[in-house]
């Protein structure tokens, strides 16, 4: 198969020149992952059908000079017709050239489950924090637990998925949404973040909590 080529080297300049908006760091680096993925497994034959599919949203001068997936994402990403939290268009090139391999990629990427490896994770003394943190908010954050993650920059269809399993448990909705994020954020997880999202929710009574509880951790008092 002639596969599409050009290097990383030139398309990821391309990718990191743009950042993603309104996603946060691991966001970034898995929206440009997942682009990597699609562009490198497609063919040469393949990405001209796209541009093709594309030529309503790009000006045709602009479509000659796309050589590779990653030019086509970008420009698409420029037009805001593509981005992290809406990649309905991308969904619908792929069904259309018939890859149902790189949609599935897409599918995955949209349920948070393109997500860092196990060795990847907050170390030890971090998750201890975490953990002592996420019971503070179980406790106390209550019915505003979806406001929240959307703070934290959790995807909405996670947020959907948890509240459709656990919709009759509270404290088990919020559990197990913190325990997505901190999947989603692998070792970029950090109980900083959590205190920050809540201060910016208006939940300071519960970020007070969890600092104070987190010093008891950290002291050993606890």
């Amino acid at each position: 198969m002639d596969f599409v080529s050009g290097g990383l080297g030139h398309d990821a300049e391309i990718a990191h020149a743009r950042p993603v908006p309104g996603a946060g760091p691991r966001a970034v680096d898995r929206f440009l992952s997942l682009q990597h993925s699609i562009s490198s497994g497609m063919t040469a034959a393949e990405l001209e059908a796209m541009k093709f599919l594309c030529r309503d949203k790009i000006r045709k001068r602009k479509l000659e000079t796309v050589r590779s997936g990653l030019e086509l994402f970008s420009i698409l990403m420029e037009q805001q017709v593509v981005a992290h939290n809406n990649l309905g268009f991308l969904k619908e090139l792929l069904q259309h050239i018939s890859r149902g391999d790189l949609l599935s990629l897409v599918v995955q990427f949209e349920q948070g489950e393109l997500r860092a490896p196990d060795d990847d994770q907050p170390d030890e003394h971090e998750k201890r924090l975490l953990k002592a943190a996420f019971d503070v908010i179980c406790a106390n954050v209550g019915r505003e637990w979806k406001k929240l993650m959307r703070e934290l920059g959790l995807p909405e269809v996670k947020l959907d998925k948890v509240e459709a399993a656990y919709r009759f448990d509270l404290e088990e909705e919020v559990f197990q949404a913190l325990r997505e994020w901190q999947k989603w954020k692998g070792k970029d997880a950090k109980v900083a973040d959590l205190i920050k999202a809540l201060q910016n929710c208006n939940l300071k009574l519960v970020a007070d909590r969890v600092e104070e509880k987190i010093s008891q951790v950290s002291t050993g008092t606890n």
